[in-house]
């Protein structure tokens, strides 16, 4: 009997109604189906009582997901595609990420195409595309605080945003970068359309094997966004007082004291997406983010006399 899981927000009755319809479809066509919500890959926010919300990198994925598993239907926003990213990057399970919130920029079909999407995924119409994740870490004395995968970035700040921060960065065995910044960003492909881009790095289209350093409204004219080979971990010593905060995908994150060493490289786990038609970039940066849209007329093609 072939399996498949449902991955859903339950915060949205929309997608939990929509999870049971599909769970019951499925399971009429001969399919072993097991739901779970996205809350399971939420990291966990810390607090000054709490300042380490730690669940293992293999810890967040569901009861019942295994490798065996064909594929995931996500029903949520991009919000709950990032946590179904971790929750299933452990098993190589792909996602197929359906629209309930607003951009989903993550997302590959929307509620009124998913019978169709249905089909082909029960005929295995479909292909599989790879976004590469990061493995984050904090260390205290090489003892690991805390750890999770990313998909889109890694901020480093202080508490608030607004107030300017000092760190040391080590990529690969290079000579370290001193930076003051309100903070930094260390971005995959994928998170290069996120908040990289507002913080003013490039858009990586993501088949390319490299990772992005952005600094957030730095003090400096010359500290600017760098590209590096994903090839290369990265190493970030802050030297504030009293403590930064970290926060993974937007999601949650881990205090950091000016002892601490927050590491990064290229996760032996990936994201898999199911995509229903050949995978198109630059129409989905049209498409969402309004990327090479004329905005003037263009020159007539009449040559006047």
């Amino acid at each position: 009997m072939p399996k498949a899981g449902i991955i859903y927000n339950d915060v949205k009755p929309i997608a939990e109604r929509v999870a049971i319809e599909i769970k019951d479809k499925l399971t009429a066509s001969g399919w072993e189906v097991t739901l779970a919500t996205g809350v399971g890959g939420m990291l966990g926010y810390p607090n000054p009582h709490s300042p380490i919300c730690h669940t293992p990198i293999d810890g967040l994925t569901p009861p019942g997901f295994d490798s065996e598993m064909k594929f995931v239907v996500v029903l949520g926003g991009d919000g709950t595609v990032l946590a179904a990213s971790r929750q299933a990057a452990p098993c190589g399970i792909p996602l197929l990420a359906v629209n309930t919130g607003h951009m989903g920029f993550l997302t590959e079909t929307y509620l009124n195409h998913l019978p169709e999407a249905i089909e082909k995924l029960i005929a295995g119409d479909y292909e599989v595309e790879e976004r590469i994740m990061l493995t984050v870490k904090v260390f205290r004395q090489e003892n690991v605080l805390w750890e999770a995968l990313c998909l889109n970035e890694m901020t480093l700040h202080r508490e608030p945003l607004t107030s300017m921060c000092h760190f040391e960065i080590v990529v690969g065995s290079h000579a370290p970068i001193d930076i003051a910044a309100d903070g930094v960003i260390i971005s995959t492909p994928t998170g290069s359309t996120a908040y990289s881009l507002s913080a003013g790095g490039p858009v990586i289209t993501p088949g390319v094997p490299v990772l992005q350093l952005v600094p957030i409204c730095p003090h400096s004219l010359a500290s600017r966004a760098l590209v590096f080979p994903d090839s290369e971990p990265v190493n970030i010593y802050p030297v504030n007082t009293p403590r930064l905060v970290m926060v993974v995908d937007g999601n949650a994150g881990c205090y950091v004291l000016p002892d601490d060493r927050v590491y990064l490289e290229r996760s032996h786990y990936s994201a898999k997406f199911v995509r229903l038609q050949p995978p198109e970039f630059f129409r989905i940066l049209r498409e969402k983010l309004g990327w090479g849209l004329p905005h003037i007329a263009k020159p007539s093609s009449v040559e006047l006399p």
